[in-house]
């Protein structure tokens, strides 16, 4: 949507005063400023106008999908592959992804139109903690958890400590519960490939106190009152 228009539909101003902010510099997208009255504000963007939170007056909704593995994690997609859209499409209300889950991962993945709350949870500073399952192959001896639970470097970054336990050990693979407050690009599978060991499988199965649960894979729910009053209490 044309940023003078998304300006006016929020509800703050006219159009023609938001043509103003915008000429005068008043107006950001993401912490730069803008003067282009035409320019396109995307999904999940943050406008601000001398510093006040601008948001679209559209009815806010919040979903948890179980991500299915062959999904991207976007809106649309140029190469015609599968996206998290399709899962919602019967949603009136276009929404967006929280964060992202890679194609090879499944689980919970947060969708919603609130932009603010977007920030919120995907914002460093916040530290919101996600829980992933994953299946790894070999034997994770102590030792490797240890460097898990320190943090480990996967390619010029080093990670926070996370927290790790093994769920079951079987001769040629471990399943692991993993927590991490980060989402660096494959961040999971990075993790235990420095340690030593492959990942076979991954599912997010929470974020903060949002459980995945027995949501069907491919399904979504309505998030409740108390679980929305929770994420945006972060």
């Amino acid at each position: 949507m044309r940023l003078n228009k998304y300006i006016a539909n929020s509800g703050f101003c006219s159009r023609r005063k938001a043509d103003e902010y915008i000429a005068n510099g008043n107006v950001k997208i993401n912490g730069a400023v803008v003067h282009e009255m035409g320019i396109q504000v995307e999904d999940g963007d943050k406008v601000t106008i001398n510093g006040t939170l601008i948001e679209s007056t559209e009815k806010k909704v919040y979903v948890a999908l179980n991500k299915p593995l062959g999904f991207i994690t976007t809106m649309e997609d140029d190469k015609g592959r599968a996206t998290v859209a399709e899962l919602v499409d019967d949603i009136p209300e276009r929404l967006f992804p929280v964060g992202r889950l890679d194609y090879n991962t499944s689980g919970l993945l947060i969708m919603t139109n609130d932009g603010q709350l977007t920030y919120t949870l995907t914002h460093p500073k916040h530290e919101v903690w996600k829980t992933y399952v994953a299946t790894v192959a070999g034997v994770l001896s102590d030792t490797r958890l240890a460097k898990l639970r320190r943090g480990v470097d996967i390619g010029g970054f080093i990670t926070s400590p996370a927290r790790v336990k093994v769920l079951k050990q079987a001769p040629r693979h471990a399943v692991v519960e993993i927590q991490i407050h980060e989402g660096k690009n494959r961040q999971v599978r990075k993790m235990f490939a420095a340690v030593g060991n492959r990942v076979q499988s991954l599912e997010r199965t929470a974020i903060g106190d949002i459980r995945l649960g027995r949501l069907m894979e491919g399904h979504y729910r309505k998030l409740t009152k108390e679980e929305i009053e929770y994420l945006k209490s972060l």
